[in-house]
């Protein structure tokens, strides 16, 4: 067989297979039109029954649900989590057709809040970034936004105290959580090479964390730390010689990447919470943050871990607060998170058990763990 009878062949069989993905991707526009015609009438039952200003549009159980019957049900080739940031989207999309959500989250643009809010409400949300976390509180408060975005730990500072602290002025709830693993990379505007490299830039918790590469592989280089990655690149741009680290997805894509993996984990490890005005019903796979203080003295954190040890609740975070209670400085306070819903009996006998024990508890809320 010939060359060009080979490839003769070989452009008929790719035209059939380019024939059936037409007809494919025919088929899937059609039902995407379909269910969002089927959002849009769940919208105008809620308007009808509810009322236009208390429907609420967003439901994060509900969609937690819809994510993991995706992941369940998928058989590939396409990986489970894939398949789901696709329908993440799709959701996301036909819910800004029935109302499109508000967010506020800590700025500038291009932090990893602002990826955290993608990451959880999809790309059709409209993010708004705000000057301090005390204001994505407010705004959520005040009903200026639907949902806020604020950061409870991350691999190098541990536990935002700060939003703990916010948690006690604000009667907020807890309506979701993200959890973020960025790949920190060295950018540049410029065909630079890395020993040509004379300054870097980063946000300070960034530079911390890529600290044990820069001391190998940079040592000679100035270290520049910037209140954020936004305004580090904007100085990196204005320099000739000069680079910045940044996350995934935090960094315009026609950035060059100098290096890869520079941090000292090789993985920047963040989780955020979503904060809103209602209370989340039971997903069926949820958590429950609260906050607790107890008396300080000898066996107080025994006693306070023994009602998830006689109810067999795992905990997944337990972390002692610097800040007071309200009942004065003479307190022990914690943070916890634990498996379960406050609906569930077995949490409602633990929640009960704690307020025994405690002189102060403060529920945060309970919310569907992470999908994606």
């Amino acid at each position: 067989m010939t060359v060009q009878n080979k490839q003769q062949e070989q452009e008929q069989e790719l035209l059939k297979l380019r024939d059936a993905i037409d007809d494919i991707d025919q088929q899937i526009h059609l039902l995407i039109n379909q269910r969002a015609s089927c959002a849009q009438r769940v919208a105008e039952v809620k308007e009808k029954y509810q009322g236009g200003e208390a429907a609420v549009f967003y439901r994060p159980e509900r969609e937690a649900q819809v994510l993991r019957k995706v992941m369940q049900r998928n058989q590939g080739p396409l990986e489970d989590k894939a398949v789901a940031k696709l329908f993440r989207e799709l959701m996301s999309a036909c819910l800004a057709h029935e109302k499109p959500l508000q967010i506020a989250y800590l700025g500038p643009a291009g932090a990893f809040a602002q990826l955290a809010s993608h990451k959880h409400f999809g790309s059709s949300a409209f993010t708004t970034a705000v000057n301090s976390l005390d204001q994505v509180f407010k705004n959520v408060l005040s009903g200026d936004v639907n949902y806020g975005v604020v950061p409870i730990e991350n691999s190098t500072q541990g536990v935002a105290t700060q939003t703990l602290d916010l948690f006690k002025r604000y009667p907020l709830n807890i309506c979701g959580e993200v959890e973020l693993e960025i790949q920190l990379h060295l950018f540049s505007d410029k065909n630079i090479a890395l020993p040509d490299i004379k300054k870097i830039y980063a946000s300070a918790d960034t530079m911390g964390q890529c600290s044990s590469w820069l001391d190998k592989y940079c040592p000679a280089v100035t270290r520049i730390t910037e209140s954020s990655a936004l305004q580090a690149q904007q100085l990196v741009a204005d320099d000739k010689s000069a680079a910045v680290i940044a996350g995934d997805g935090t960094i315009d894509s026609q950035w060059s990447v100098v290096a890869q993996n520079v941090g000292s984990d090789n993985e920047h490890k963040a989780r955020f919470l979503i904060i809103g005005r209602q209370q989340i019903p039971p997903s069926g796979l949820d958590k429950t943050s609260i906050l607790i203080a107890t008396q300080d003295k000898p066996g107080a954190l025994y006693q306070l871990l023994t009602p998830f040890r006689e109810n067999d609740i795992s905990l997944t975070r337990i972390e002692t607060h610097a800040g007071e209670s309200a009942l004065g400085s003479d307190c022990s306070v914690f943070y916890i998170d634990f498996e379960g819903h406050n609906c569930e009996p077995v949490i409602g006998r633990v929640l009960q058990q704690l307020d025994d024990y405690s002189v102060e508890i403060k529920m945060l809320g309970s919310y569907p763990r992470a999908v994606l």
